[in-house]
């Protein structure tokens, strides 16, 4: 009965998310903190916790909180404004422009594949959107065509780093809470977007010729407003490489750091390997990402100190949202890890040969689909999967493979079927302005085999490599 317990608690803890945010339309915050006290409140009264078990789990769960919040925000923040700077001061608009160039009209899907797929790694998803949409618009009117196969390469592109690099939320979460090297998860994130990110692209060139979806009006941008953008003055914007400094320069010191301390040593480097040490934190790391950021767009919007930084209010509102949410949300996912679900599924699986990679992309998947958001999905799995782990490693036995991999799986089964209870599918119908079955037959499907593409990639590459970084 034991062992059957913790199930219980997991299943109120589930069930208080997706119905508080899926049909009462409770703010995520809320409804991840209260879920977080259930669940530790079911822990307590079924193992007969000494005290008041709603009090102790309340407790718990504000340490829980503050726990993850400490990993977390600062990084979040940095991340915000550096998507902030590079929208405001053109950054990302000149870096969507050169991929353009080089690849050429007729291999554009590549470019806004490329271009959506880096900004997403430092910019929330619905960011990217935003300023991708009215480019991939532009490019369709320019070419009389190829609309929707332009806009699942701009889905695609994005929502693969969103849910698969950090330091955007759901990822880092996960990083968090598996304990994974953060240098090491990034390099290993964007290698396993990239097969993923191809299929998407193929697949988007034949819904094109499937669906023939027109550009029409009725979705962000009118198209008597593409001209503007397609002749817009490009003498104004930031320098190439210049724009790509903010989102480049941490992901390289970050990985750099990581390298460096697993494969060198101080006797080796000397000084050197302090200051990789140093450039290479994460905290520090996104930092100087964020000051160049801040350079670029104080020069090319003409800023002064105070203007720069009352403009600098609205990306550190909108991150302190997105903290609280995260941070509530690891707060139920550490709940989840103290109800001992993790040792119980270790001992039922124990012997049985079931994936845990299956379980783990299943349990996201299974998320996903039922509340709507990936980073909430993400944070569910994380949880479980991490008290798996401890429970195994305890029990001395190992995974077979590194822990990068449940991380992997849960990333891609958090991208799994996006459908109407999730915000994405309404800003991506309504931008685009396609109509609710032409958004399932792009965007939903797009996303569903990206995450079984994954799936497939993951279970591969565990077993022909399964200690990836040594």
């Amino acid at each position: 009965m034991m062992l059957l317990a913790p199930f219980f608690a997991l299943s109120l803890g589930i069930a208080f998310v997706v119905i508080s945010i899926a049909v009462f339309r409770v703010h995520p915050f809320i409804s991840l903190i209260l879920a977080a006290v259930v669940v530790g409140s079911a822990t307590n009264f079924i193992s007969g916790a000494e005290g008041n078990a709603i009090v102790l789990a309340t407790k718990d769960t504000m340490v829980q909180f503050g726990n993850t919040a400490a990993g977390i925000a600062w990084i979040i923040a940095l991340a915000a404004v550096i998507g902030f700077c590079l929208m405001e001061s053109g950054a990302a608009d000149r870096i969507v422009r050169t991929m353009i160039r080089w690849f050429g009209e007729k291999k554009a899907g590549i470019a806004i594949l490329i271009s959506a797929f880096f900004l997403s790694i430092p910019v929330f998803f619905d960011t990217v959107f935003y300023l991708m949409v009215p480019l991939a618009q532009a490019l369709a009117f320019r070419l009389g065509k190829k609309y929707a196969y332009l806009i699942v390469a701009v889905c695609s592109g994005a929502v693969i780093t969103h849910c698969l690099v950090p330091p955007t939320p759901g990822p880092l979460i996960v990083v968090e809470a598996l304990g994974l090297n953060l240098g090491f998860t990034i390099a290993g994130g964007i290698l396993l977007g990239i097969i993923p990110a191809l299929v998407a692209l193929r697949l988007g060139r034949f819904l094109d010729r499937k669906l023939a979806i027109p550009l029409r009006d009725g979705g962000m941008v009118r198209i008597r407003d593409l001209e503007e953008i397609v002749n817009k003055d490009a003498s104004e914007l930031p320098g190439f490489f210049l724009s790509l400094l903010p989102v480049a320069l941490p992901v390289v010191l970050i990985s750099l750091e990581s390298f460096v301390n697993e494969y060198s040593s101080r006797e080796t480097l000397g000084s050197m390997y302090t200051v990789i040490g140093i450039l290479g934190y994460k905290h520090v790391a996104m930092f100087l990402g964020a000051v160049c950021a801040m350079y670029l767009m104080a020069k090319f919007r003409k800023l002064n100190r105070d203007t720069l930084w009352r403009a600098l209010e609205s990306p550190l509102g909108m991150a302190g949202v997105i903290i609280l949410i995260t941070s509530a949300g690891g707060a139920f996912g550490g709940m989840i890890r103290q109800s001992g679900i993790g040792e119980s599924i270790a001992v039922l699986t124990r012997d049985s040969g079931f994936s845990l990679l299956l379980l783990a992309w299943t349990i996201a998947a299974i998320m996903k689909l039922a509340q709507g958001s990936s980073t909430t999905a993400m944070i569910t799995a994380s949880g479980i999967m991490a008290g798996v782990l401890a429970a195994i490693s305890a029990g001395g036995g190992s995974l077979g493979y590194d822990p990068f991999y449940i991380f992997a799986a849960i990333a891609f089964g958090s991208m799994f079927g996006s459908w109407m209870n999730d915000s994405g599918f309404w800003i991506i119908c309504k931008m685009t302005g396609f109509t609710e079955a032409e958004t399932l037959k792009t965007w939903t499907l797009s996303v569903s085999v990206i995450s079984l593409v994954g799936l497939i990639e993951v279970s591969l590459a565990s077993t022909l490599a399964p200690n990836p970084f040594g």
